[in-house]
């Protein structure tokens, strides 16, 4: 039986284009879960309904049904940050950016560090600010997504790193030359 590690290795080497460690399967973020202890249950339940609500409408094309449905959550459960999230998404399809950053803004504060919330926006503001052109500043979320759980955000981080891209291209040129010796020889055409 082979362990993560081994895993790992082996999918560098017969997948160089993926970041180190990049197995597939192996999402953390599936398993994350935010805390709402600290709300009453029955206003959870509640909140958790009109979010649903929320992404039916915008799944749906109804984006203003699904703001709706966002701000009466916000409004129920002020202090819990799934709602922020959802209603950036619903913003950001809308073109309204800036409130969208400014409930991802929230949506992070409120979730205190982790959870699927905590990731999930993290994401999705390091999507903006790479819109946006702060790499940056959109590397810091995906790398910090990455260490929740998120693939998806630990390939963003890769792609935005300079130096990780270099590793990855010079890993590939070698596994190359080694897949087909005679072509070690022959000038790089670029």
């Amino acid at each position: 039986m082979s362990s993560e590690h081994d895993r790992a290795v082996l999918q560098a080497i017969f997948n160089p284009n993926t970041p180190f460690g990049d197995i597939p399967g192996l999402n953390q973020e599936d398993d994350l879960t935010d805390d709402d202890s600290g709300f009453d249950r029955e206003l959870l339940m509640q909140v958790k309904q009109l979010e649903l609500q929320g992404v039916s409408a915008a799944e749906a094309g109804d984006l203003q049904g699904a703001l709706l449905r966002f701000g009466q959550a916000i409004h129920a459960l002020p202090r819990r940050a799934s709602a922020y999230n959802n209603r950036a998404q619903a913003l950001r399809l809308q073109g309204n950016t800036a409130e969208a950053m400014e409930d991802l803004g929230r949506a992070i504060s409120l979730s205190g560090g982790s959870g699927r919330t905590m990731c999930q926006a993290l994401v999705q503001r390091g999507l903006l600010l790479r819109l946006a052109g702060r790499d940056e500043e959109a590397r810091e979320d995906f790398e910090r997504a990455a260490t929740l759980g998120s693939e998806f955000a630990r390939q963003q981080a890769v792609a935005l790193n300079p130096y990780a891209a270099l590793c990855n291209r010079m890993l590939t040129e070698v596994i190359n030359k080694l897949r087909n010796p005679d072509m070690a020889d022959v000038p790089d055409m670029q």
